[in-house]
């Protein structure tokens, strides 16, 4: 092999590699950021509202495919129907006349898959499929089995990390303590006198007055009670704000979710924010 020749093999080598690499952080990305949109918005927080940083999402995949065993196995259960299905489509959108099979054994194809070729829907999609060409055709296959693959298993583990979360007894969010000024906040105690509500002849209020209510007098721990523990988390801080939710007790509902109390702990003129789920009838 001449010298240009091993030279232009190289540079084709490190072109593929760096293409690869270019996807694959593509990938990364997707499903952390699926995975992030799931988690927070089970606690009602829009991930765009958030400024996590970029690189972030490249680590949470991580825990969606190697988490532990049984996520593992999952992910690759999921893989082996994402490349059934990927060969599945690729045959469906395939001309009748070019069958997968060896030449010998095209006799053999039944009834009901020349059938199923002739199914007015199949016959669209092969024809708006026949607009692209054929190495992007398939490129677009593949891509799209794998990017909805990629959503379900961030989604359904971003969701599964979330409720853990939401629980008192799986919860893996810190215990939290905030202390500020009583100007500051409607809601609160008095270290001196807890069992003293605070004045709100001050504060005004805006939205559901009953889930205010409901926090209203609930704003330290107590686990006195097992059954119905109070126990304040905090979810995350960002930009001044402080995300605190009062965990849900063992047992809970897969369709319930805590309040989340977002405070402003910079000078903003909005100080607290109350973000729950609709209540389901």
């Amino acid at each position: 092999m001449s010298p240009a020749s091993q030279n232009s093999s190289n540079v084709n080598l490190l072109s593929s590699f760096a293409s690869l690499l270019g996807v694959l952080g593509i990938f990364l990305y997707f499903i952390g950021w699926i995975y992030r949109w799931a988690y927070f918005g089970f606690f009602e927080v829009e991930i765009t509202t958030l400024n996590l940083p970029v690189e972030s999402f490249l680590l949470v995949p991580i825990q969606v495919i190697l988490g532990n065993l049984w996520i593992f196995i999952r992910t690759i259960i999921v893989i082996i129907i994402t490349v059934f299905l990927i060969q599945f489509t690729l045959w469906l959108i395939r001309s009748p006349n070019a069958s997968i099979l060896p030449s010998t054994s095209k006799s053999s194809i039944s009834k009901f898959t020349q059938k199923l070729h002739g199914f007015w829907l199949l016959k669209s999609l092969r024809s708006f499929a026949q607009l692209f060409p054929l190495p992007f055709r398939h490129e677009i296959v593949i891509i799209s089995w794998i990017l909805v693959a990629l959503f379900w298993l961030a989604r359904w583990q971003g969701t599964a990390d979330a409720y853990r979360d939401a629980v008192n007894n799986t919860s893996t969010r810190p215990i939290v303590t905030l202390v500020s000024p009583s100007d500051k906040m409607a809601l609160g105690r008095n270290p001196d006198d807890l069992l003293t509500n605070p004045p709100l002849k001050n504060s005004r209020i805006i939205g559901d007055v009953d889930r205010f209510k409901q926090i209203f007098g609930r704003e330290t721990n107590d686990i006195t009670n097992p059954e119905q523990p109070i126990v304040w988390r905090l979810l995350i801080e960002n930009n001044n704000w402080v995300y605190l939710f009062p965990a849900m007790p063992p047992g809970a509902k897969d369709n319930q979710r805590p309040p989340v109390l977002v405070i402003n702990t910079g000078d903003g003129k909005v100080q607290l924010l109350i973000l729950s789920r609709p209540k389901i009838r």
